[in-house]
């Protein structure tokens, strides 16, 4: 122990010494760039164009195997997601293996293959490598597409197509391709309903047999293996694959707008806005400036410790992130800066990105600003050259974007040589604020009376397919005498009627959901007057619970017990369940406002907005808002597929926004005046 002390204090002793020498006001000159060492990659090609690139790593007894095929992007016009669907096709049976045997044989050796429009990949112990790499290889020669697989892919994209009509998220990111490359450009143009249903089995095939040819294509294995073997396998695999003459196309030249504007996309479904400033770039891997827009993307949004993110949420409290991105790309790259702000902070949430992407571009960065996005681009980039698949990647780039051979070798080099000019100019280039489109998207009502208020840039209309519009109308009026009273009396009428509203006493629902392959399910107990108990339960555990009993109540999460007080009590004894909307008689009809379409009611009562159809009835959405660690928030909840129980009409589908995120309820139990007792409020 004595001597474990002494040691210590010798230690201690001997870095007091070592400060002692050490001037400490003076900044330490930076050393050499560290060197890397990249694996190094063997290269071949076959005669049908088809090239390999083979890296050696034997650390493990694995190989895999990834092709690409580079292709130029090209317009699908009105048969836009035949690509997409032929990628989702490929691999489900060959000519010579059905599509279970196929599945099963993978599944029995305990490895991957994958199929895509852009290529196929395949991984498994080295042992089944060389089987595993045939099948692969059957399935990106022998591909069968047949009437029947087609159709069930053609039902999964209508019904995702349609899952998402009303993701604001969604629409955001659809109409921000279209207005900055255009309806008629491969990167605008996007799948609708329409062009799903003009794609037939033969343009699946036409697109197979004319486009997924070796001609443009790189196969990268990287593994446990024995190069001179693998090469003589590669050849007998892919040697027979036929290259063929792939189509020219001329892509559409694409213009920034002459000055900054604002891009709104009404959606009045929206509890937040999505923003992104967005305009196109002429950047390439390899520019001579490449590595200076990179570290000026970084320190203006690459992370959490950059600009936007420490102003508008760490500063502001806008938004749970807001981020910068800039891509390179050979035809047309972007540089964007985004955020998903609160409804009443857009309009101040566009002058702080817009603040912040013009003070990097006329004021310099710091020093220290450049210093650590030099380390931190650095230390991504050892870690990365590491991996035996970096030196596959490095050299698959350096074919396709023409670099020179030391290009990865002097990359550290060169964004150590990054100055503070160099990134100044870079974020002037690059970052065009004087010729953006800020793109907004989304509830009108709620944002565009202050988006108005700034001078600055002119707004343009559009709705969520990017077709050019009027300027959305905020509100129709409400006619004379109507009131929330009428509104619920409409409701009851519309759901069965007020007798047999009144014969309820009881109801229990139980809802199931799918978080990431796990089920969810809630279980809802209703008993009048005004008592409730709601049960969640996730992978087969309660995971909450919340019981009323009329008078007293408590929540219980993950074991742990608190008593319903406060506001949340006195909600809770507001409800008069067993139908809720009772209560919002109380409430105010607001306006009138028009979602999808279709014109609805919308009553405020206390923290709550209540959406009625004004053709149906039918409510259709609540919106609480709650106060959430970035203030407050708005939870949706949509009501959808009435159905009719015992003469009332019951949502089945219920939709319920966590956040970012949406769970998708739907009713599978529904009881009415039965499968309830009191001991359920206990």
């Amino acid at each position: 122990m004595k001597t474990k002390i002494l040691s210590i204090i010798a230690i201690l002793a001997m870095s007091f010494a070592v400060n002692a020498q050490i001037d400490r006001s003076k900044m330490p000159k930076p050393g050499p760039a560290p060197k890397v060492k990249l694996g190094k990659a063997e290269k071949f090609k076959l005669k049908n164009g088809l090239t390999v690139i083979m890296v050696e790593n034997h650390k493990l007894p694995r190989a895999s195997a990834s092709l690409t095929i580079d292709n130029y992007p090209r317009l699908e016009g009105d048969k836009a997601g035949v690509t997409s669907m032929m990628g989702s096709l490929l691999g489900r049976g060959t000519a010579n293996i059905s599509k279970d045997d196929f599945n099963e044989k993978i599944d029995f050796l305990g490895a991957n293959v994958s199929f895509s429009s852009g290529g196929a990949s395949a991984s498994s112990l080295i042992k089944y490598f060389p089987e595993i790499l045939g099948l692969m290889a059957d399935g990106v020669k022998n591909s069968v597409f047949s009437q029947e697989e087609f159709d069930k892919e053609v039902k999964v994209t209508l019904d995702n197509i349609k899952s998402g009509e009303k993701s604001v998220t969604g629409a955001a990111r659809r109409v921000e391709r279209v207005l900055t490359y255009g309806k008629n450009h491969p990167f605008g143009e996007f799948i609708s309903k329409e062009s799903v249903n003009n794609i037939t089995l033969e343009d699946v095939k036409k697109e197979y047999n004319t486009y997924y040819r070796p001609n443009n294509a790189y196969l990268i294995i990287i593994g446990d293996i024995n190069p001179k073997k693998t090469k003589k396998m590669v050849k007998k695999l892919f040697g027979d694959w036929n290259k063929g003459t792939i189509p020219s196309y001329t892509m559409p030249e694409v213009k920034n707008v002459e000055t900054t504007e604002i891009n709104f996309i009404n959606m009045p479904n929206a509890v937040q806005s999505e923003i992104a400033v967005i305009n196109t770039v002429d950047l390439t891997l390899g520019d001579d400036d490449y590595f200076a827009a990179l570290l000026a993307n970084q320190i203006l949004g690459g992370g959490g410790t950059a600009r936007l993110f420490q102003n508008l949420r760490e500063d502001k409290a806008y938004t749970y992130g807001s981020y910068s991105s800039i891509s390179q790309n050979r035809y047309v790259g972007r540089f964007s800066a985004t955020a998903s702000v609160r409804n009443m902070v857009t309009d101040s949430s566009v002058v702080e990105l817009m603040k912040e992407i013009n003070t990097i571009r006329y004021k310099k960065v710091t020093e220290k600003e450049l210093k650590d996005a030099k380390e931190q681009y650095i230390g991504s980039f050892v870690i990365n050259a590491q991996r035996p698949a970096s030196a596959a990647t490095y050299a698959l780039e350096k074919e396709i974007y023409n670099l020179p051979d030391n290009f990865y070798e002097t990359y550290l080099a060169k964004i150590n040589a990054v100055t503070i000019d160099d990134l100044q100019n870079a974020a002037i280039k690059y970052f065009r604020g004087d010729k953006a489109r800020i793109v907004i998207t989304g509830k009108a009502i709620d944002v565009l009376k202050n988006l108005e208020k700034n001078p600055n840039y002119n707004i343009k209309y559009f709705d969520k397919y990017g077709n050019s519009t009027e300027k959305p109308e905020m509100s129709l009026p409400i006619p004379a005498g109507l009131t929330a009273s009428k509104v619920i009396d409409n409701y009851v009428a519309a759901i069965g009627g007020k007798e047999k509203v009144d014969a309820v006493k009881t109801m229990m629902f139980v809802y199931k959901a799918t978080i990431q392959g796990n089920e969810l399910e809630l279980t809802r107990k209703i008993m009048g007057p005004n008592k409730e108990s709601n049960v969640i339960t996730f992978g087969g555990q309660v995971f909450q619970k919340q019981v009323f009993n009329g008078e007293t109540g408590y929540a219980v999460q993950q074991g742990r017990k608190q008593d319903l007080a406060g506001e949340e009590l006195e909600n809770a004894k507001a409800k008069m369940l067993p139908f809720e909307d009772m209560a919002y008689k109380k409430g105010k009809l607001d306006r009138i406002e028009s979602i999808d379409g279709e014109n609805v009611y919308i009553i405020k009562y206390k923290d709550v907005e209540i959406f009625y159809s004004v053709k149906t009835g039918l409510k259709l959405k609540s919106t609480r808002t709650v106060k959430g660690p970035q203030g407050e928030v708005k939870v949706p909840s949509d009501y959808s597929d009435y159905k009719e129980v015992n003469g009332i009409l019951i949502p089945h589908k219920f939709d319920q926004g966590m956040g970012r995120f949406t769970l998708n309820f739907e009713l599978k139990e529904v009881k009415i005046n039965e499968g309830v007792t009191e001991k359920d409020f206990e």
